[in-house]
C-alpha cells in the first residue's frame, strides 16, 4: 500500500493511453486500470496531509512541461513492467527534485526506485506479468507513436483506497 505523487494527462494523451490499454486487454494481458495514466514523480507509504499542503505551495511556482513518451521500454525485474519511457530533460528532472525537496523528511518509506538519480520517468502499461506476458506485450502494442502529454493535474493517488487527492 503506497501513495504516490503523480502527472495527470490531458484528455489526448489519457485516451491514447487507453488505446494502447484496450489493445492489451484484446489480447488477453492484464492492463493497467488502477489508476488513470500518469507519471510517477513519488511514492511513499504515506503522505501526510500537511507535506500535501506543503507541496500544493511549491507546485503554484513550478511549471511542469509537457511529457514526451518517445519509446516503448521494460523494466525486467520482479515486477516486469511495460512502459512508455519519457523523454528526460533538465526542465523535468528540475521539477522532480523540486518536489522531493518537499518530500524530504517528511513521508514515511519513501520508496527508492522515485527518489533523484534513481528515477525513470515512465507512464505503466502492464505490470507484475510473466516474462512471456511482458514480451507478448511488447508484440502487441508495438511499435507506439511517440506521444506528447500536457499535463491536466498534479495529485496524490492511494493504492489502497484509490483516492485521487488533486494537488492543482
Amino acid at each position: 500500500m503506497a501513495q504516490g505523487v503523480v502527472v495527470l494527462f490531458d484528455d489526448a494523451a489519457d485516451r491514447a493511453v487507453r488505446a494502447l490499454w484496450a489493445r492489451l486487454d484484446a489480447a488477453g494481458l492484464p492492463s493497467r486500470r488502477d489508476f488513470p495514466p500518469h507519471l510517477t514523480f513519488a511514492m511513499a507509504s504515506v503522505i501526510p496531509p500537511r507535506t500535501r499542503d506543503a507541496l500544493r505551495a511549491s507546485l503554484r511556482v513550478l511549471h511542469i512541461p509537457s511529457l514526451w513518451f518517445g519509446s516503448l521500454s521494460t523494466f525486467a525485474n520482479t515486477e516486469n513492467v511495460l512502459m512508455l519511457a519519457a523523454v528526460t530533460d533538465p526542465e523535468l528532472l528540475a521539477v522532480h527534485s523540486a518536489i522531493h525537496d518537499v518530500l524530504a523528511g517528511a513521508v514515511k518509506n519513501p520508496s527508492a526506485y522515485y527518489l533523484p538519480g534513481s528515477w525513470v520517468p515512465h507512464c505503466t502499461l502492464l505490470q507484475q506479468v510473466s516474462t512471456e506476458e511482458l514480451v507478448r506485450g511488447f508484440g502487441t502494442v508495438f511499435p507506439v507513436e511517440p506521444l506528447r502529454a500536457r499535463v491536466s493535474g498534479v495529485a496524490v493517488l492511494d493504492s489502497a483506497t484509490g483516492e485521487v487527492d488533486l494537488l492543482t
